[in-house]
């Protein structure tokens, strides 16, 4: 992994963030203080996810150290912060949000096995981008919801390409456009949708 691969990393990380905040902002009076809760938790969850791991590939490529767990707590928090996201997207779009309503979510208990973060990352995602896609059909605003569904093909992508063979720097090079191709659709769906 090289010094340059790692800074790279930060890229998607950063698309993320500033979708997250235009979905935050273009939500926030349309929620009820509960599933705006879920959904900053999630995104939060979700950021702070990868930029972990952004930051552990840079120590790595670097050679100042292999702070392992930073790789390690990736996916199990990535997949809780996207399903929890999930959630609140489908709230909004299904349920009353009054104002004065309050969620309460428990967080599910956290297992070793790989599968049950695999079906909350899938179900999350699907939840998130395709309520967003959902959502933008029903601001007449198409082309936002074919970005967000996009955005949800790529994260899938991103999902085949994580069991493949890392060890080549082919393999991570792909990946990382793939990411970045996700976030930015993420990112202009986000845009289209919520711009003042």
């Amino acid at each position: 992994m090289s010094v340059s691969m790692a800074i790279v990393d930060f890229i998607p990380v950063i698309l993320f963030l500033i979708a997250a905040v235009l979905i935050q902002r273009g939500l926030y009076e349309q929620m009820s203080k509960g599933a705006f809760a879920l959904l900053s938790a999630g995104t939060i969850m979700v950021f702070c996810a990868g930029f972990m791991k952004a930051l552990w590939k840079l120590m790595y490529a670097m050679n100042l150290c292999d702070f392992e767990r930073l790789n390690q707590t990736f996916f199990p928090m990535q997949a809780l912060g996207f399903l929890l996201a999930g959630i609140s997207i489908v709230a909004l779009l299904f349920f009353p949000q009054k104002k004065e309503t309050l969620l309460a979510a428990g967080a599910p208990a956290v297992f070793g096995g790989t599968m049950v973060f695999v079906s909350m990352m899938v179900l999350g995602c699907f939840c998130f981008s395709g309520g967003l896609g959902v959502y933008a059909l029903r601001q007449k605003k198409t082309k936002a919801a074919v970005l967000f569904m996009a955005a949800f093909l790529f994260m899938m992508a991103m999902g085949y390409l994580s069991s493949r063979d890392f060890t080549k720097a082919s393999m991570n090079w792909i990946a990382e456009c793939v990411n970045l191709a996700g976030q930015l659709f993420l990112l202009f769906a986000s845009r289209e949708v919520f711009k003042k």
